[in-house]
């Protein structure tokens, strides 16, 4: 099953960007960033919401370990989401879309700049909820013996 949700995640990665591969950007900076924040929010939203079907539901230490890591992971991506604001606020993205005309290059910006804040923002609050999911059900895990 897991392998089947990363084949989805995949299929769904590939789908949102590529428009923006398709149109050929000129050194475009935020492949990896797009990525990343696509590939966390469906993962954690997917622990968050089906943790029992996920391998990671009946292992307690990896809990913890989720718990530790998703403090650093947050302060990651919002340093990124940060720099892609501050980088649309302060050079914009015109440049890698010059060889379009202008409403080309208006409509791909605002398909970045929506489709970078929706999973951003996603990736965000997912981080966010996803310790507090590990912690009930580790208590659940621990006391009930169910996820």
């Amino acid at each position: 099953m897991e392998l089947l949700w990363w084949l989805v995640t995949l299929v769904v990665v590939t789908l949102v960007l590529f428009p923006i591969f398709r149109l050929e950007p000129v050194g475009f900076p935020f492949w990896k960033i797009n990525t990343i924040f696509i590939v966390i929010f469906i993962t954690l939203t997917r622990y968050v919401f089906l943790l029992k079907h996920t391998f990671l539901g009946y292992i307690q230490w990896m809990k913890v370990a989720v718990i530790v890591l998703c403090i650093p992971l947050f302060l990651y991506l919002i340093d990124q989401l940060h720099f892609f604001q501050d980088y649309m606020d302060k050079i914009g993205l015109e440049e890698e879309f010059d060889h379009l005309s202008l409403n080309g290059q208006a409509s791909i910006i605002s398909y970045i700049d929506s489709e970078m804040i929706f999973f951003g923002v996603g990736s965000l609050i997912c981080s966010v909820f996803l310790p507090f999911r590990m912690l009930i059900s580790f208590w659940r895990m621990h006391n009930r013996g169910t996820v």
